[in-house]
């Protein structure tokens, strides 16, 4: 019985030690089955080489008693061969005859002395037999044949094997199988155990390293050396995806420390002019219109303020784009027509090839539109603005906003793309989000904003996108 306090002391494998156990038992299981079959082989083949050796001995009895001189009795003739008749070691042969009689060679009693053999002298076998007996502590195979003369059964031919060797050869190669078979048991599954210990050791410090960044870690990386194999390239994917949580979380205390700055101001300057507007009064109608004024034109400024963030937000998410086949010149057609109207500049469309683009045409349209305001503002009544399209040879397209203003230079370019930067801006309006909303929108369908010189004497900001079809 065990409750919250009653510590556990049963014993806990690791997952090594459980697969090795596993596997031990499977190559026992086949190591087994193979020792098996491998000693019932060597039984089988010793059986047969034996019983081979006595059929030749048997053979060669009755060859020679093709030789037997005329009027020599069968008894005599045997017993004449036993005694000259060189056996190998552990072989004996024996003659059954019919009367009763038994003779044999050297080592053959305890086979003549048999049940079985006694039992041919009355009852001879009418083909040949292969059998074995036990008698005493020993075990023999015994082959007999019948020695017939014409159609009368005149004696039984025995040879036997004692299977003492055969059993000591059969052990010493039991024994030493078993003990390959064991060496090789424990090699196996001490490398096993070694492999996976090593391998899930990997795949432990994988889960303390998760560990520790969901703990708060954001700096702990793998950095997995082994980057072959598949538990490497585990770690290396893993270590991506912890730099690019990383990079999220920063972004987001980035963000919400912008936005925090960004929406201090107009909230401290409405605040304030309402306070300046409790302490005179309300009486004067001209400063009430004037306060209200200033604090919904600030309100407004934090109303378009949150709707460029939530779209920032919105381009980290899968289904940020609804893309649709575009066609590529209606649309930049459209587009200038439409900013012809912001302020009094000389607008430009170049040559715009005849492409149909997979885009979501509402957020390119919005991202190009940002770059157009941008260029606007730093331009002056009579200046260039222009729209350029142009294709590249991997199948790119290329749309750019060109000014003939002052340019940015390019020690700030990388500082223009960031949130609410606004180096070199010649007003004091806007957010500084509009270059990072379009690169959001560039990145989202898997091109990039690249910031350049226009051929205006201004700058050029352009959105390459991989995408023409």
């Amino acid at each position: 019985m065990s409750g919250p306090g009653t510590r556990d002391w049963r014993p806990r494998w690791g997952t090594a030690a459980r697969l090795a156990t596993f596997v031990a038992l499977m190559l026992a299981v086949i190591i087994g089955l193979a020792l098996f079959g491998l000693l019932r082989t060597f039984r089988a083949q010793s059986d047969a080489s034996t019983t081979r050796s006595l059929v030749v001995e048997l053979q060669a009895f009755r060859d020679a008693l093709g030789t037997r001189p005329a009027g020599q009795r069968l008894a005599t003739f045997s017993e004449s061969y036993l005694r000259t008749r060189v056996l190998t070691n552990g072989e004996s042969l024996a003659i059954v005859l019919p009367n009763g009689s038994l003779i044999g060679s050297t080592g053959s009693r305890p086979v003549l002395t048999s049940s079985t053999v006694k039992a041919w002298s009355q009852t001879p076998p009418t083909r040949g037999v292969s059998t074995k007996l036990t008698t005493g502590d020993n075990s023999y195979l015994v082959t007999a044949v019948p020695l017939v003369a014409g159609s009368r059964n005149v004696a039984t031919v025995v040879g036997a094997a004692d299977l003492e060797s055969v059993h000591e050869d059969l052990g010493r190669v039991r024994n030493l199988a078993i003990g390959e078979a064991l060496i090789a048991l424990a090699a196996a599954v001490g490398g096993s155990y070694f492999m996976l210990r090593r391998l899930l050791g990997r795949v432990g410090r994988i889960t303390d390293t998760a560990s520790d960044i969901a703990a708060g870690a954001l700096d702990r990386r793998l950095h997995d050396p082994n980057d072959t194999d598949e538990v490497g390239r585990l770690a290396a994917t893993f270590d991506v995806m912890a730099d690019k949580l990383s990079a999220a979380m920063s972004a987001q205390r980035r963000l919400l420390s912008d936005v925090s700055h960004q929406l201090r101001t107009p909230l401290t300057v409405a605040r304030g002019h309402l306070e300046v507007l409790e302490r005179t009064g309300a009486e004067d109608p001209a400063q009430v219109r004037e306060t209200v004024d200033l604090v919904v034109d600030e309100i407004d400024h934090m109303k378009a303020l949150v709707e460029q963030l939530l779209m920032l937000g919105h381009a980290l998410e899968p289904d940020f784009l609804a893309t649709e086949p575009v066609d590529l010149r209606s649309f930049c057609q459209d587009l200038i027509e439409t900013t012809r109207v912001i302020a009094p500049r000389q607008w430009e469309l170049s040559d715009v090839p005849d492409l149909v683009l997979e885009v979501d045409a509402a957020k390119l349209r919005g991202a190009l539109l940002n770059l157009i305001d941008n260029a606007v503002h730093a331009t002056a009544n009579g200046d260039v603005v222009g729209l350029s399209v142009a294709a590249g040879v991997d199948g790119s397209i290329t749309l750019s906003v060109d000014d003939s203003g002052p340019g940015i230079p390019p020690e700030r370019r990388h500082l223009v793309l960031q949130r609410f930067a606004r180096p070199g801006a010649a007003d004091g309006d806007g957010s500084g989000l509009g270059l990072a909303i379009a690169q959001a929108v560039a990145r989202a369908h898997g091109g990039e904003l690249v910031i350049g010189e226009s051929p205006y004497g201004g700058a050029r900001v352009s959105m390459v996108l991989p995408c023409a079809s």
